[in-house]
């Protein structure tokens, strides 16, 4: 009973989700936008805005990359919803027992390095806002690195409320932001007429797209599979991944579009909206970091086979503070290109492994752990993480299609040898 009671408080890290837990289509969404309202995603549009006229290039680069992250995401939503697992969990059935410790700790550093990153960019914010000293910075990222994680730790519940507040106030401060940009700027046509400042190759422009969340995506699993329905889960993925993560990448294009600045704080600055946008991304910055530490601590828990979710928290947490203090904050774009690279791979080999294998159903975890590595899982994994980094074209689909066609072939190989 002891035991049971632990699950509910620490949300079943190491189980499927009963039926008694799962939620429907309005707390799954708002979680999941408060998670894609971030604003690392406006300085990843800010970057490819300056590069592309706004239309139809930019705008066509901005919708194929979120098309290609939504579905994605879909995919992964729809697999964990009908099996109650996250991708921690759903990763066991094609690594094996120890083989999946590789993608759990690729899931968990990933999510640590955002944690990172956000905490940095809101000491520095309020450092500039409030015209205080550089030495303020590293006590304000201990207090930020510690605060952002209390939802986290409460669970699901706490992330559903604080997003319940915070995704309205975002919206509204982006039509606002929108609207101003597009009068300065000199409407639709005058902005259709900016020439871009800089260069920058497609392919790299969508990957910078897809990598603002394609970790975060990887993971969104943990919300999913707490969905009544696969209609829940893929359409919460879809309003999320699509229109969501998309207007964020906009706004940071338009920004830098119109203004030559790809910081979404200056932005804010030269509209006369300092005060009132720090604190709306104060709120934004809140709901993705605790989504951010949640996904460490469930791959944490994966790692290290516990159910003590909210310890792994803390010291993901901890963890997240001394890189912040590190200059995490330096470092956003190409991490945003190697998360495009190596993380693309993880979910294309569920996938397939999905539709390939376990599209009756898994069996028991306990099955899972039985075999220690699965090596057509391994195998597959890097050589379409080799694929995506040295292939031309789009890295991070070219990760998911060759590990998905890898997974696949191997799959099928190992099934024509046990037969003979």
């Amino acid at each position: 009973m002891r035991g049971h009671q632990q699950e509910i408080v620490e949300d079943y890290p190491q189980s499927p989700v009963p039926s008694h837990a799962r939620r429907g289509f309005f707390p799954t969404s708002v979680i999941l936008l408060g998670f894609t309202f971030f604003s690392a995603t406006m300085w990843g549009g800010g970057a490819i805005g300056v590069a592309f006229p706004f239309w139809p290039d930019l705008i066509a680069i901005i919708v194929f990359g979120n098309l290609l992250l939504a579905g994605y995401v879909a995919g992964l939503a729809y697999v964990s919803q009908r099996s109650g697992l996250n991708t921690a969990l759903l990763g066991r059935y094609c690594f094996g027992r120890i083989g999946s410790r590789w993608p759990d700790l690729v899931l968990g550093f990933t999510q640590v390095g955002w944690y990172a990153w956000g905490t940095a960019t809101i000491a520095i914010l309020f450092t500039e806002l409030l015209n205080l000293e550089a030495g303020w910075r590293a006590p304000l990222m201990i207090l930020f690195g510690f605060t952002f994680c209390w939802t986290a730790f409460i669970g699901y519940r706490g992330l559903e409320r604080l997003s319940m507040v915070s995704v309205p106030l975002m919206c509204a401060l982006i039509v606002v932001s929108m609207a101003i940009a597009t009068r300065d700027g000199g409407g639709i046509a005058g902005i259709a007429a900016i020439v871009p400042a800089t260069t920058m190759g497609v392919g790299e422009a969508v990957t910078i797209v897809v990598g603002t969340f394609i970790s975060g995506g990887t993971q969104a699993t943990n919300w999913t599979r707490f969905s009544d329905t696969p209609r829940t889960a893929v359409g919460a993925a879809l309003l999320a991944f699509l229109l969501g993560n998309g207007l964020m990448v906009l706004v940071g294009a338009y920004g830098a579009l119109v203004y030559g600045e790809s910081d979404i704080v200056r932005v804010l600055e030269l509209q006369g909206m300092l005060g009132l946008g720090v604190a709306m991304l104060f709120l934004n910055l809140w709901t993705t970091q605790d989504n951010t530490i949640y996904n460490f601590s469930v791959a944490g828990c994966d790692l290290a086979r516990t159910n003590r979710r909210r310890v792994i928290t803390l010291l993901g947490a901890a963890v997240g503070t001394a890189l912040a203090l590190l200059g995490m904050y330096d470092w956003l774009v190409p991490y945003m290109q190697m998360l495009g690279t190596v993380i693309p791979p993880i979910g294309g080999i569920i996938l397939a492994d999905y539709c390939c294998v376990h599209r009756r159903g898994y069996p028991p975890l306990d099955e899972a752990d039985r075999s220690a590595v699965h090596p057509t899982g391994i195998l597959a994994y890097i050589a379409a993480s080799v694929i995506a980094a040295f292939s031309p074209g789009i890295p991070p689909l070219n990760g998911i299609v060759a590990a998905f066609v890898l997974y696949w072939i191997g799959t099928g190989i190992m099934a024509n040898r046990r037969s003979r």
